[in-house]
C-alpha cells in the first residue's frame, strides 16, 4: 500500500530473506515461534527480535500477531463472508502462497 515491493512468498519460509521488509526474516521467525509449540524457539526468537526493535515496535509486533490471530479466527468461526474485492485480491494470493495446504483452509469456500 505504501509502494514498497515485498516478497510475500517469504511467509512460506522458503526464502530466508527479509522479503523487502526491515527485519522481515526475524519477524517471520518470531511469528512462527509465537504460533508454534516450541517454548525454546519462542524464547530465542523473542530475545533476538528484542535486540532489533524498540519497546514500542515490539509491542506493535506482538499486538499485530495477536489481533490478526483473534480477528481471523472470529471471522472464520462466525462465517463472515469476504466481500467481492477481498475475494478477488485473496484468490491469487492464496494460490501463490499455496494456502490450501493448511488444515484451516477447509473452512474457506471456493467461490
Amino acid at each position: 500500500m505504501n509502494g514498497t515491493d515485498v516478497d510475500l512468498s517469504a511467509v512460506n519460509g522458503s526464502t530466508g530473506s527479509d522479503a523487502g521488509i526491515e527485519h522481515g526474516a526475524r519477524l517471520i521467525a518470531f511469528t512462527e515461534a509465537v504460533m508454534g509449540n516450541d517454548e525454546t524457539a519462542l524464547k530465542r526468537e523473542r530475545a533476538a527480535l528484542r535486540t532489533l526493535l524498540t519497546d514500542e515496535q515490539f509491542v506493535d509486533v506482538v499486538a499485530t500477531i495477536g489481533a490478526f490471530n483473534v480477528v481471523d479466527r472470529v471471522a472464520d468461526s462466525t462465517g463472515i463472508p469476504l466481500d467481492d474485492m477481498m475475494k478477488m485480491m485473496g484468490a491469487d494470493l492464496g494460490r501463490g502462497l499455496n494456502l490450501r495446504r493448511f488444515r484451516s483452509s477447509a473452512n474457506t469456500r471456493e467461490d
